[in-house]
């Protein structure tokens, strides 16, 4: 999976001098960028080498070989012209390694999981009231969140493209526990049956659990031009702040550096232009601080804000009240779902260490603007269990309508 930082996805070619005007006109993260239409590249006044550019970053982009990128530019081709050249000059001339080579002129797999490859062309017209938040969507540079809308309707009704078109590649795993608000991953005893699977709560976490819980952002949300990090270390606020104006997604993290955690927040991210058309944001929150390890994590796997919850009360409401903690040999090594879900994230190709605490379970939280509570919740009850992305995406779009409804 590759970077989300701006820079690294821009590189030093034609695109670089484009950055102020795609800070300018809202064009500020990669996902979004990579959203980008004909229309929208004609709106900046873009080259044909710099429309070039993006289309191949883009492509590379999916397929985790950004490394590439600079060299592919400067041959002067379009992505049709690369893709149509033989294995043997991809080698020669550009230096793809072998396996390289297969994945680049693979052009219906990629790694991990990326934005569907075709877009719907943007609607002409700005925002209507669909939106709960439509004055959050329709800011004057609003472009890209068009293409977003646009991604989301294309031609066919708002729910049928939101939940069919722009998520047809992901799919609810057989056997997946859906409760409606509680979700997990199934889970096996362990050991012939000597060790059981952690339990589960079977009800949603009060919204009082939540809504008081002391938090510090580390990371605020990505955009070009922004430090690594903030010089300044912000004070303590009260979690409801959050999510006051704006419902929100919370990712708990288990360890930055675990690969599995990882790969569930750039699987995430990546779906960031949906999550801003249903006025949406997204936040991951760490249970520890170790200033290296968010640094390697944000923006690079996790664009989102970042915040730091030091006495671990979200991921105590994920338990009911009590941490989900399992041990690396009975939780990793004779769990068989563990070590699948594993190999899943590893086949990424994504860097990992084993620095922090690893044995405390995440998840994911999905809370409504102001008091609306915890609309949805789902535990790791397995060592890298993700909340899948159609119910995540559908839960979201069901409260914005429930919102609308509400105001009509």
């Amino acid at each position: 999976m590759a970077s989300f930082s701006v820079d690294d996805f821009v590189g030093s070619g034609p695109l670089k001098e484009l950055l102020p005007l795609l800070l300018e006109e809202g064009w500020d993260d990669v996902p979004t960028l990579k959203l980008m239409n004909s229309e929208d590249k004609d709106s900046l006044n873009m080259t044909q080498r710099q429309k070039d550019a993006l289309e191949i970053r883009s492509y590379l982009h999916d397929r985790s070989l950004m490394q590439y990128g600079d060299r592919l530019e400067a041959s002067g081709k379009s992505l049709a012209e690369l893709l149509s050249l033989s294995t043997v000059i991809l080698s020669s001339q550009y230096g793809m390694r072998r396996g390289h080579v297969a994945r680049f002129i693979d052009r219906v797999s990629t790694c991990g999981i990326s934005m569907a490859p075709h877009v719907p062309p943007r609607s002409k017209t700005s925002f209507d009231s669909e939106s709960t938040y439509g004055s959050e969507l329709a800011p004057v540079n609003s472009r890209k969140m068009q293409s977003a809308r646009s991604f989301l309707r294309g031609t066919a009704s708002y729910e049928a493209s939101a939940l069919d078109q722009s998520i047809a590649e992901i799919r609810i795993k057989e056997g997946h526990v859906f409760k409606g608000i509680v979700a997990s991953e199934p889970a096996e005893a362990r050991l012939c049956g000597f060790v059981q699977p952690p339990p589960i709560v079977e009800n949603v976490a009060p919204y009082y659990s939540i809504e008081n819980i002391s938090v510090q952002k580390l990371a605020p949300e990505y955009k070009i031009g922004m430090d690594p990090l903030a010089k300044l270390k912000t004070p303590p606020m009260k979690a409801s702040d959050l999510w006051h104006n704006k419902p929100s997604v919370l990712l708990c993290i288990r360890r930055p550096g675990c690969i599995m955690c990882r790969a569930e927040a750039h699987q995430l991210y990546a779906r960031k232009p949906i999550f801003d058309a249903l006025g949406f944001q997204l936040i991951a929150v760490l249970h520890e601080q170790i200033e290296s390890e968010v640094k390697d994590f944000w923006p690079r796997y996790w664009g989102g804000i970042v915040i730091l919850d030091c006495s671990l009360d979200f991921f105590k409401a994920l338990g009911g009240g009590k941490l989900l903690k399992d041990k690396f040999i009975t939780g990793f090594i004779f769990n068989s779902r563990a070590i699948a879900n594993y190999k899943r994230a590893k086949a990424t190709g994504l860097d990992f260490n084993y620095k922090g605490e690893g044995e405390i379970k995440g998840g994911l939280f999905i809370i409504g603007s102001g008091k609306s509570g915890i609309a949805y919740q789902f535990i790791e009850r397995n060592f890298g269990d993700w909340a899948p992305l159609a119910e995540v995406i559908e839960i979201c779009s069901r409260i914005q309508k429930q919102q609308l409804a509400q105001e009509e």
